[in-house]
């Protein structure tokens, strides 16, 4: 058998070694994506409660539903308010029947003023005639005095002219009184008005207060259904039909999620470094010229529309020695729910460092390994400082390494050390 492969001289394959995938090592500028925890909430997270008490007789909406501005999401018992409305209707429209009586009451004793005033001007009209009936008499007794101590005229005839000078006086008198009787009823009437338009002003504010209660008892009624102030997505739906619910009882949340808002932290280590590389002036400014951010959900799903940070509060926590801030993220096909949790990624750029592929690194126990190639082309580790670039495959080298160095970057897991990783077709081409 031997002589027979002989021979027939058969060549066997001769084993080629073939170059470990290597890189030289340069500057360049990448963009790291700094990761924030962050909670999604609606622009407008609404709570809402009933603000009447009673049973919940109805619930209109379903968890996760969709709503508008104003549509109906529960309705509460609305009998007792209706009775409320009904009595304080009934109330009004008796409180503006006394209305129109005191107007009447006014319209009449104005008009018994009017003829009080009358009857005083005709009673005035009447002493200025008695009085001049008087002075006639009283002329023609002085005349007849004189001409009786003359002997020129009877006794009889100054007893006449005497006693119609007394009877003018006795008539003067009566008008006087007549006069002060018509101002009596005058003054009266005049109070009578007052009294009458006190009484009107009085119904006019009855009547105002009627209309506030019905005004009131309608807003209770229409209490009663409760609708939607924003529009957005239902919450958890904490009550059942049948439930009595107050105003202390919250029924839901609508969520108006067309915005949302991210909310996260920023450590004061970060501030200060902005702070560091010259970040400076209005707030406003610096946060325009901020980059989009990224929102990543727990599951590594990235959410595919940007956001922009729209909110930094200006003062550190003492406790957790962070800044609030917020990103808005347009939500216009309705992934995004309040109550989200995820992280926030914005890019920060990062200018002339060194970047390696992470399979290039050997992880041994607490170290950081990568493999150089020396100038036989055999491999020696070298210890690195690294730190992540955020990006899933590479590393950023900050110590270890130098500009020019050259290091295995596939199969560095498998390589031992002094192993030769570059044959004489690459370590001629490394070379030259």
């Amino acid at each position: 058998m031997t002589l027979l492969l002989c021979a027939c001289a058969i060549d066997m394959p001769k084993e080629t070694e073939s170059s470990f995938e290597t890189m030289t090592v340069k500057k360049s500028d990448i963009e790291i994506p700094i990761k924030f925890s962050a909670t999604m909430k609606g622009q407008s997270d609404v709570a809402i409660s009933p603000q009447v008490s009673g049973q919940l007789t109805q619930i209109c909406v379903s968890e996760g539903q969709r709503v508008s501005r104003g549509q109906v999401l529960f309705v509460v018992d609305s009998r007792n308010a209706q009775h409320e409305v009904e009595s304080a209707q009934a109330n009004l429209d008796a409180t503006r029947a006394s209305s129109q009586s005191s107007r009447a009451s006014i319209e009449s004793s104005q008009a018994n003023l009017a003829s009080m005033q009358a009857n005083l001007q005709s009673a005035q009209a009447n002493l200025q005639s008695a009085q001049a009936k008087a002075n006639s008499a009283k002329l023609e007794y002085d005349s007849n005095k004189s001409l009786f101590e003359k002997k020129i005229v009877s006794n009889y005839t100054l007893e006449t002219a005497k006693n119609n000078y007394q009877q003018a006086l006795a008539a003067v008198g009566q008008a006087k009184a007549a006069v002060e009787q018509a101002k009596a009823s005058v003054s009266q009437a005049r109070a009578n008005v007052e009294q009458a338009r006190a009484t009107s002003d009085q119904s006019r504010a009855s009547v105002s207060q009627a209309q506030t209660a019905v005004n009131r008892a309608k807003v209770n009624l229409g209490f009663c259904t409760i609708t939607s102030p924003v529009s957005g997505v239902v919450g958890e739906i904490k009550v059942r039909e049948g439930d009595q619910v107050s105003p202390m009882t919250q029924l839901t949340i609508v969520s108006s999620n067309q915005q949302m808002e991210a909310e996260f932290s920023v450590s004061e280590a970060i501030l200060e470094e902005a702070i560091s590389s010259g970040v400076s002036g209005e707030k406003s400014k610096y946060l325009a010229e901020l980059p989009d951010v990224t929102f990543v959900m727990k599951n590594g799903t990235q959410y595919p529309h940007k956001g922009r940070v729209v909110s930094m509060t200006g003062m550190v926590n003492a406790t957790t020695g962070t800044l609030s801030c917020k990103a808005k993220f347009p939500n216009p096909d309705g992934l995004l729910y309040s109550g989200i949790q995820g992280t926030v990624l914005l890019p920060i750029s990062q200018d002339d460092v060194m970047v390696i592929p992470q399979n290039a690194v050997v992880r041994l126990q607490d170290k950081s390994l990568v493999y150089k190639v020396k100038s036989d082309s055999t491999a020696t580790a070298v210890t690195v400082m690294i730190a992540d670039a955020y990006n899933g495959k590479d590393v950023i080298v900050t110590d270890g390494l130098k500009v020019g160095d050259r290091i295995v970057t596939v199969g560095a897991n498998n390589l031992e050390e002094g192993q030769r990783v570059l044959f004489p077709a690459e370590a001629k081409k490394e070379s030259k």
